[in-house]
């Protein structure tokens, strides 16, 4: 059988390449997705330990907030699974694809918000509201400055790179 469709440089056809970039994509998903799972399940505990109790006002707040944040990660982070059963075999894999990539981006976005507020509510406790709101905005810059800053800073370099042997990696 011989396949005319229109190859990349790694020799793949555009279907091939969808096919490649969704399993890409679902690697990256299992690791955001297990850091996710420990962080809701920390999260679900604490509502049931002794000291819960003694929480105030605001670390409550916190919590929910928290925790609602951790469900919409998850949410986000499984939505491509769900999206891909219900559009399995409708020739739809370019849209999923697409549609699979913003969903993990926005889940980025919240898990971000959620380290934070898991880490401001543990170190407010533990150590007061003054070092808990340092220790947020620190757990805060540390994942927009690795998750948003440096793709992008390693994207804006790649678009003038210095004179290199190319390679086959889209990555």
């Amino acid at each position: 059988m011989k396949d005319d469709a229109p190859r990349t440089v790694r020799r793949e056809t555009a279907l091939e390449r969808d096919d490649r970039n969704f399993a890409e994509l679902l690697q990256e998903l299992r690791v955001t997705q297990t850091g996710v799972q420990i962080l809701f399940a920390f999260l679900l505990t604490l509502a049931f330990t002794n000291r819960f109790g003694t929480l105030d006002e605001v670390q409550r707040g916190t919590y929910v907030a928290t925790l609602l944040l951790a469900v919409v990660a998850a949410a986000l982070f499984t939505a491509p699974a769900a999206l891909h059963r219900t559009l399995f075999r409708r020739g739809a894999k370019r849209r999923v694809v697409d549609v699979s990539g913003r969903l993990a981006s926005a889940g980025l976005y919240v898990l971000t918000m959620a380290f934070t507020g898991s880490v401001l509510l543990v170190v407010d406790v533990v150590l007061g509201r003054g070092p808990g709101i340092a220790a947020a905005t620190g757990t805060f810059a540390v994942c927009c400055g690795l998750w948003g800053v440096l793709p992008r800073w390693i994207r804006r370099r790649m678009a003038h790179p210095p004179p290199t042997v190319p390679h086959d990696d889209e990555g």
